[in-house]
């Protein structure tokens, strides 16, 4: 049987951070993936470029029962730790907006990083190794049955991720795990995901998949400024993506058209400036033609400018200014980009990432109930709380 001081099952982002860590602190680490292919979602993250931080990341950015649990983890392993990080590998990178860090090049340099980080550290990886059963030891530590043979390990670090994107290799393990262990598991939902609509209200957009347009959407007082996307299913883009985090089934968002305009005042100006301008030509000039035209034919507000009173103007800069609709339901899990709520902040150290109820048992990434916003923060997460169970191992 063969041993090791710590065992991380999985080699994604808090799993490769976490045996940097522990190896760099001379501790024999042994990494299984039940993949092939390691990395995926990395690989797959930011089109291909990989999101990998964000320079605004703080615990205000995460959603979670616990709002002080990620803390922690956040303040010994900041954004600013993890840039010079890819510093020193000379990655080259860009800002988007709102802080958002991207490679140059490609996310496989992001994954080659973490795999060097970890070959430097002396850890090892072992692909397409299926963990079949867990079990404690009398004496300390945890016995791995799986596929390629009998593990055991004095730390056991579960790195397995949530249910986001299943064809990315994405299982339910870590939440049998904790099960296993008797620990409290919170409700579970896609998060950062596309939004579906009712027939009633998708036949008149779906002509307009592809189509983006700047918004606020909101649930009460939360809300995002960002593009939205037209799809065939319904509405994606970033301020979508944000805001489905905070829905629930059932649930109404309102979508501010003109987040940046005073539409009143503005169609009263075009109103004496071009009296007999239809209005879904003036609305064409903020907006695309096709988008105007549809939402005009939607609301049965076609007509001319002229033909506008200062009331009816104000009625429909409101139809415009929050726009209230009430999503069918997600894409769920296959499109999702993470999992809303895991594994009981509550079970865990905030300091170390280890069970309460199962010493030298630890669990750090996705699975715990701690979810970020879009835009990296999701992946610092990733790094602070796999360099937080990496130091204590």
């Amino acid at each position: 049987m063969a041993q090791y001081d710590v065992i991380i099952i999985g080699a994604g982002a808090s799993g490769l951070m976490c045996a940097a860590q522990a190896g760099y602190r001379g501790r024999s680490v042994r990494v299984l993936e039940h993949t092939k292919k390691l990395g995926r979602k990395i690989l797959m993250s930011g089109g291909g470029r990989c999101n990998f931080t964000n320079v605004h990341n703080g615990p205000a950015n995460f959603l979670s029962s616990n709002p002080h649990f990620c803390k922690s983890a956040l303040s010994r392993y900041s954004a600013a730790d993890f840039i010079e990080l890819v510093d020193r590998h000379g990655i080259e990178y860009h800002e988007k907006t709102l802080g958002q860090l991207f490679c140059n090049e490609s996310s496989k340099e992001m994954l080659q990083l973490l795999l060097t980080e970890a070959d430097w550290a002396g850890a090892t990886i072992q692909t397409e190794t299926d963990v079949t059963r867990i079990s404690p030891i009398e004496e300390g530590g945890y016995q791995l049955h799986t596929s390629q043979g009998t593990f055991s390990c004095e730390s056991l670090v579960i790195a397995t991720g949530g249910l986001s994107i299943p064809n990315g290799g994405a299982t339910s393990f870590a939440f049998d795990i904790a099960q296993q262990f008797d620990m409290n598991i919170l409700p579970r939902s896609a998060a950062l995901v596309p939004f579906t609509l009712q027939p009633a209200i998708l036949d008149h957009l779906k002509p307009l998949s592809g189509i983006s347009h700047k918004v606020t959407a909101s649930i009460g007082d939360t809300h995002f400024t960002e593009q939205m996307l037209l799809t065939h299913r319904g509405l994606s883009g970033p301020a979508i993506l944000q805001i489905s985090s905070y829905w629930v089934p059932g649930g109404e968002v309102q979508i501010n058209l003109f987040p940046d305009l005073d539409l009143a005042q503005w169609l009263a100006e075009q109103r004496q400036a071009s009296p007999k301008m239809a209005l879904h030509n003036a609305l064409g000039q903020l907006m695309t033609k096709r988008f105007a035209q549809t939402l005009c034919d939607l609301w049965s507000i076609n007509s001319t400018l002229a033909e506008l009173s200062n009331t009816r103007i104000d009625e429909i800069a409101a139809m415009f200014h929050r726009w209230t609709i009430k999503p069918a339901g997600t894409e769920g899990y296959r499109t999702a980009e993470v999992t809303l709520g895991g594994i009981d902040t509550n079970e865990l150290s905030s300091k170390t990432m280890e069970a309460k109820k199962a010493p030298g048992l630890y669990f750090i990434g996705e699975c715990v109930d701690v979810t970020g916003h879009l835009g990296g923060h999701n992946f610092q997460w990733a790094w602070a709380s796999g360099y937080a169970a990496g130091m204590f191992v």
